[in-house]
Parts: structure tokens; C-alpha cells; sequence
């Protein structure tokens, strides 16, 4: 373990040393009509909440995220995924706010998915556990937020598949939140989103281990999902980023199986990827991601006519994943409306994962955003 000099956890503006939680609820029928029994959500929370119950952010995660936004886990070297966002002073402001991060059903860690426990049969559900949608996925966290006692929350943000859950709150429980922070998303996948996760979950399809989603830690099908989140990473970065970084160049030390340092890269990142993440879960929630939809033009604008909150939505220029356009639909749809909505465009050169990395102008954003109380403030 770290000493704690090293520990950015020590530092004044971080949250420290955190534990992911789980709590068990009796169950949750999904939007198929199908029912989780029981169902468990693993969770995090940094910060107090207020007296009054008012003060409370809900942070939602991307496709390979978890519970784990900010701070420390005893032993790890680095923190969670938005550590730079989520601190005493802060843009998510622990020394005012109550931030809280769940892991969503459908993924592997600690939250009800393809590895809990099948009570018919005493195994992991693996490929029999029920279909989720984004839909259900905030469903299970509105059952979280009401454990606090929360009636109402200050905020729900989140990127990417976050973005689609922060969006997806305020159409399915309006009345449960002030603030909607979405970054680097859109109301639905194109046919191009879709080809993307379609060519990740033929790779594990295909992975000889497979076994129609039936496997043991012995013999996971491992190759398949190391290539599912190679194709995945290649967009999650601009070209720009990726000339910067590797260019032409070719791999670091004696790398047999690449030719470029592009492709080491990929590699590592694809043979990282299965220590860490399931193979039926990756196909569980890019389902999800692909089958969300809103619709788009006056069908998104139909959708989000009942929306009480005002939203923050950011985009990113140099992202070719979710192109700025599909934010762009999202703030016409809320303009149509006549719903607050601040509008930004940030020119940051890496590409769709920006809405994750340390930048002193989202900081900024994201804090002015929060701490306005003027709801025809825009950018």
C-alpha cells in the first residue's frame, strides 16, 4: 500500500480514504416485466447531507465505470474516475455537497448483474440474468436515493453512459431533481454508435471460451473482450490525441505482436480491461446503451416536455463518438421546451474520454453551473 505522502488522498482537496458499500432491497421489476430479486446496489458517498436532504449530487457512470468516482480505495495507487471533479472545493463540492455514486445493474461490480447470484440455482446468473435498460439502471438508483431520504436532488451528472441516465432522470422522475449535467452524450445511439458495440460483442461471441455466456475464472473468454475494449478505446480518442501520442511510432521495449506503439497501446489496454470487467456485462449494458432512446427532432422534443429541472449540457469538439450535434439536439428539444439549459462547446483535443480528464475550464463550468441560482443563466 501506498505511504500516505504519496496518497493524493491525504491531500485538502480530496476525499481520502473511501469503502464501495452494497445495499439489498427486496427487488426491482425491470421495464420487460421481469424482477431482480434481490436487488443490490454498490455505492459510494462523499461528503455530509444536509439536514434538510437538499444538498445531494447523484453521479452517474460511463460504460466501464463503477461506484468508484472519487478518493481512495486502502491499497490503490490511483483514485476514482472523477477525482478531479469531486473534492472539498472542488466543482462537485464535498464541503457543500452530498455526492453519490452507485454502480449500475447490469455491470460487475457489487450491483445486481451477470455475476450475483441466481436464487433458483445457487450459480451466477451469468447470460441468464434478465435484460436491463438504462431505464431500469435509474430506477435502481431512484430506490438508493430514496433510502437517504432524499425527496428531491440538487443534481444528477454524468458522461457518456452517464449523461444517458442523468438525461433519462429527470424524464422518468422529474419532480426528483433540480439539476441535469450532461456531457459528451445523446438521446439515442446512430447506427454508428450501434456498429461499434455490435462489433465488441461479436468479438466475445466469437471468443472459442464463450460457451453461450457460461464460463468459469479458469476459462473466461478473455481474447474476445480484450478485443471488445480495443475497438472501444480507438473511440474514445481524437486522431489528434492519437498522433500526439503515438503517431508512427513503433512499441515501447520488445513487443513481438505490434508493429506500431499504437497497437502495444491497444493491447495493454484490451489485456487490462478483462482483469477488471466481466464479458457477459460488457454485452449487458452496450445492449443497454444501444436500446436507449428518446428519440431525436420533435419526437426527443415530445419526451422531454414534462422536464422540471434546468440542465447543463457539454460537448466536446474534437468527439467523434458522440459528435457535438447529439448534445446540440438534446439543448434545441429543452430550448423548445422553454427549459433552462447552458450550452458548451469545449474545444479539448482528446476526444470523447475529455468529459473525464482534469481541465480548469470544465472545472469551472461545472462549478458556475452548480452554484447559480439564476435559471436563465447561460454560457
Amino acid at each position: 500500500m501506498p505511504t500516505p505522502e504519496k496518497l493524493e488522498s491525504t491531500g485538502p482537496q480530496s476525499v481520502g480514504i473511501v469503502e464501495t458499500k452494497v445495499l439489498s432491497f427486496d427487488s426491482l421489476t425491470l421495464d420487460n416485466g421481469e424482477t431482480i430479486v434481490p436487488l443490490e446496489v454498490a455505492y459510494e458517498t462523499y461528503g455530509e447531507l444536509s439536514s434538510e436532504k437538499d444538498n445531494a449530487i447523484l453521479v452517474c457512470h460511463a460504460l466501464s465505470g463503477d461506484a468508484h468516482a472519487a478518493g481512495f480505495h486502502l491499497g490503490d495507487k490511483k483514485p476514482g474516475y472523477w477525482d478531479h471533479y469531486i473534492g472539498p472545493g472542488k466543482a462537485f463540492d464535498t464541503n457543500h455537497y452530498f455526492v453519490i455514486s452507485s454502480n449500475v445493474i447490469g455491470g460487475c461490480k457489487g450491483s445486481s448483474g451477470p455475476l450475483s447470484t441466481n436464487p433458483k440455482t445457487g450459480l451466477p446468473y451469468q447470460s441468464a440474468f434478465p435484460f436491463v435498460s438504462i431505464a431500469d439502471m435509474v430506477n435502481a438508483q431512484e430506490k438508493l436515493v430514496s433510502h437517504f431520504g432524499i425527496k428531491q436532488l440538487f443534481a444528477v451528472a454524468g458522461g457518456s453512459m452517464g449523461g444517458m441516465q442523468a438525461l433519462q432522470w429527470s424524464v422518468a422522475h422529474p419532480d426528483r431533481l433540480r439539476n441535469c449535467i450532461v456531457m459528451a452524450s445523446t438521446s439515442e445511439h446512430s447506427a454508428q454508435q450501434i456498429a461499434f458495440n455490435e462489433v465488441g460483442r461479436q468479438a466475445i461471441l466469437s471468443d472459442p471460451n464463450w460457451n453461450n455466456g457460461v464460463y468459469g475464472n479458469h476459462n473466461r473468454p478473455s481474447k474476445g473482450l480484450a478485443l471488445a475494449r480495443m475497438v472501444g478505446h480507438i473511440t474514445y480518442l481524437s486522431d489528434e490525441m492519437m498522433r500526439e501520442k503515438f503517431g508512427r511510432n513503433p512499441p515501447k521495449g520488445n513487443i513481438q505482436s505490434a508493429d506500431f506503439a499504437v497497437g502495444s497501446y491497444l493491447i495493454h489496454q484490451g489485456e487490462s480491461f478483462v482483469d477488471r470487467f466481466d464479458a457477459n456485462s460488457y454485452i449487458y449494458v452496450t445492449k443497454a446503451l444501444d436500446h436507449y432512446s428518446l428519440g431525436t427532432g420533435k419526437e426527443l422534443t415530445k419526451a422531454l416536455a414534462a422536464v422540471k429541472c434546468r440542465f447543463l449540457v457539454v460537448a466536446y469538439t474534437s468527439d467523434w463518438l458522440y459528435p457535438p450535434y447529439q448534445s446540440e439536439e438534446i439543448v434545441k428539444s429543452l430550448e423548445v421546451n422553454a427549459i433552462p439549459v447552458s450550452f458548451v462547446e469545449l474545444n479539448n483535443p482528446a476526444g470523447h474520454d475529455s468529459f473525464l480528464l482534469p481541465s480548469l475550464e470544465q472545472e469551472s463550468i461545472l462549478r458556475d453551473f452548480l452554484s447559480s441560482t439564476d435559471e436563465g443563466y447561460f454560457y
